[in-house]
């Protein structure tokens, strides 16, 4: 088995110690801290585990970290800019979107995908989308 040294993670290279069958989301949470992402199923169905991989959301339960290679990973912890919330997540605060807010993060990464292939008038239109709830 071959073990996997570096990820490429909200912008930065980083040093990692990892079986390259060990999942995305153990990575993330226990060797970067990054606590955002959320273990829910472990099946990959439920969302709460999703991060974007070059641009395209996947469930990091179900994606072993050897499977990434260079590619780059973005969780909810990389979308705001500084001290400056993205959009989406910014929205969710304004209307109160969450109730336990457990898959919050899984909704909002899934949620960036959707937003990037929308037009602006949509977006600034303030459109409603149905999203599943708990």
């Amino acid at each position: 088995m071959a073990n996997i040294s570096r990820l490429n993670v909200n912008g930065s290279v980083h040093a990692i110690e990892a079986d390259e069958k060990a999942s995305l989301l153990s990575v993330l949470r226990d060797q970067l801290d990054l606590t955002g992402t959320k273990y829910g199923c472990g099946e990959g169905a439920c969302g709460a585990c999703t991060v974007l991989i070059d641009g395209q959301w996947r469930r990091s339960c179900v994606t072993p970290v050897g499977a990434v290679g260079e590619k780059k990973i973005t969780t909810i912890e990389g979308l705001a800019e500084g001290d400056r919330l993205h959009l989406l997540q910014q929205a969710f605060l304004d209307v109160a979107a969450m109730q336990c807010a457990y898959c919050t993060s899984g909704m909002i990464m899934t949620a960036v995908v959707k937003h990037w292939r929308w037009t602006w008038p949509v977006i600034t239109s303030k459109a409603v989308r149905p999203m599943p709830s708990c």
